[in-house]
């Protein structure tokens, strides 16, 4: 199965937290195609300068190596994240599922607007 986290579960990875289950937290260090996207680490970066993160300043860093894969953001993918209907409004949840959509991801969330695309989901 290929997966691409979203932001809050990349979150959780890094500060070992409880929101994310035992069973997942498994699952991600044994499947080998788990990517993070590009968007990633610069949504940790701008949450964090605008005082919205906890933590060191270092988290975005801390994303960007991380031993999952990275998964840059193309021309493409921003032409696809532009035509998704309008079910959610944050730009880095689109970019998002516009990548699931292009690569054939599965996105692991547990935001309740990205099932309304059509993109495959599993719940973090």
């Amino acid at each position: 199965m290929k997966l691409l986290l979203d932001t809050h579960v990349v979150l959780w990875w890094l500060n070992a937290s409880p929101e994310l289950s035992t069973g997942l937290r498994d699952l991600l260090r044994t499947e080998p195609e788990v990517y993070i996207s590009a968007a990633t680490p610069w949504e940790i970066a701008i949450k964090h300068s605008l005082g919205k993160l906890d933590g060191t300043g270092n988290l975005a860093e801390r994303a960007r190596d991380l031993q999952f894969t990275p998964l840059p953001i193309t021309a493409a993918h921003g032409v696809r994240a532009g035509r998704l209907p309008s079910h959610h409004r944050d730009p880095f949840d689109r970019i998002l599922v516009a990548q699931a959509q292009m690569e054939d991801l599965t996105l692991v969330t547990r935001d309740k607007s990205i099932p309304q695309y059509d993109v495959q989901v599993m719940a973090a």
